[in-house]
């Protein structure tokens, strides 16, 4: 495993959102962070059929673009009732004819596919948010970290906290969707915590235990 040595790096993202949770995460730990979408580069073609292979996709981009080690998420909405799906096309069912993105139409396709699929129990409509974070060097060197958690999807949504299908996703164990919690709350995870909550703080904490600490 390769250790980070540089406090400037790039989050190779273009999602808000997204962009939003990492440098919220990173923060404390003193890096300087700029996103994709600041640097104006270019959004790659995400071509991979894995969490993984996106990940790289984006994260090898940026670093190469930029010079300097770059941080990338790719995630998803994994349903066991509709064979996986989004899963890795999880931003896709969010498309629009005009090339936005519309969340709400995305949770809505979700909840139809359940209901076509005659997932209506709670029973039934177990789910796992996924979150593959890659660090890529300019150099092509890549290190991956996995974090998942289980959950379900819930109807209606509920909250409007966080972004994407935060709202519909109930983890295991809450009462309450990622859409109506806090950012803290959502993550449940600071630096000497052992315990994580969202699936991008699980794979944040071993990124950090894996390339900061020593």
């Amino acid at each position: 495993m390769r250790k980070l040595d540089t406090k400037t790096i790039v989050v190779a993202s273009h999602n808000a959102g997204k962009i939003r949770e990492i440098q919220d995460l990173i923060g404390p730990f003193g890096f300087t962070a700029k996103s994709a979408a600041e640097l104006n580069f270019i959004e790659p073609d995400e071509t991979g059929t894995t969490f993984e292979e996106n990940a790289a996709i984006k994260a090898l981009a940026s670093a190469k673009a930029s010079g300097l080690p770059a941080l990338s998420d790719d995630s998803g909405l994994v349903v066991d009732a509709l064979g996986g799906d989004p899963g890795v096309y999880t931003a896709n069912w969010a498309e629009t004819a005009d090339g936005t993105r519309d969340f709400a139409m995305a949770m809505q396709k979700v909840e139809t596919a359940l209901e076509k699929a005659g997932a209506t129990s709670a029973e039934s409509r177990t789910a796992r948010f996924v979150s593959v974070l890659c660090l890529a060097w300019p150099d092509g060197h890549t290190e991956l970290f996995r974090g998942e958690v289980e959950g379900t999807v819930v109807w209606p949504p509920r909250g409007t906290q966080g972004f994407g299908y935060d709202p519909v996703f109930k983890p295991e164990g809450y009462d309450t969707t990622f859409g109506e919690m806090s950012a803290d709350q959502k993550h449940g995870w600071k630096h000497g915590d052992s315990h994580a909550l969202s699936h991008r703080a699980r794979a944040f904490k071993t990124f950090v235990e894996t390339c900061l600490e020593a």
